[in-house]
């Protein structure tokens, strides 16, 4: 395993990549998300909206569920959440509401972006907790598939 943290993260990335690559393929806005704790992925998924007619159903909030079930704790303090797509106002609130230590995203989101681009819920002062953001972890690769599921569709 790698020791440098900038290159565990785009490895990392790639596993969140996967997770977009299987949305895209079940017609799925492909937004995939892992979340990591001492070392090892302990939830994976993407999002799933559609096949569950749920609106809450994005890849970051269902990985939470999983981190979540398996840690038997909503206290996510010692984990990293890598997400293809920078989380939206709802994901973002959720992850800070979990504790998550660091947030490492892939594309930035201009139209509802909430850890930086329109807004930053996850580093606002504010708040009792603030996230730790890493930005552009594979941002090329990460928007590229969204606007190809985007352009498929129009």
């Amino acid at each position: 395993m790698p020791e440098n943290t900038k290159d565990i993260d785009l490895i990392l990335m790639k596993e969140a990549l996967k997770e977009a690559k299987t949305a895209y393929s079940c017609q799925e806005v492909p937004v995939g998300a892992v979340i990591v704790y001492q070392g090892k992925i302990i939830a994976r998924t993407h999002n799933r909206k559609e096949e569950l007619q749920d609106p809450t159903a994005h890849a970051e909030i269902l990985a939470i569920r999983q981190a979540t079930k398996y840690l038997k704790s909503w206290h996510l303090e010692d984990t990293t959440l890598y997400v293809t797509l920078e989380p939206c106002p709802m994901c973002a609130y959720a992850i800070l509401q979990s504790r998550i230590k660091r947030l490492i995203f892939g594309a930035y989101d201009p139209k509802a972006g909430a850890a930086g681009s329109i807004i930053n819920i996850v580093q606002d002062r504010r708040f009792n907790h603030q996230i730790e953001v890493v930005s552009g972890v594979l941002k090329e690769e990460c928007s590229l598939i969204l606007q190809k599921f985007f352009q498929e569709r129009r």
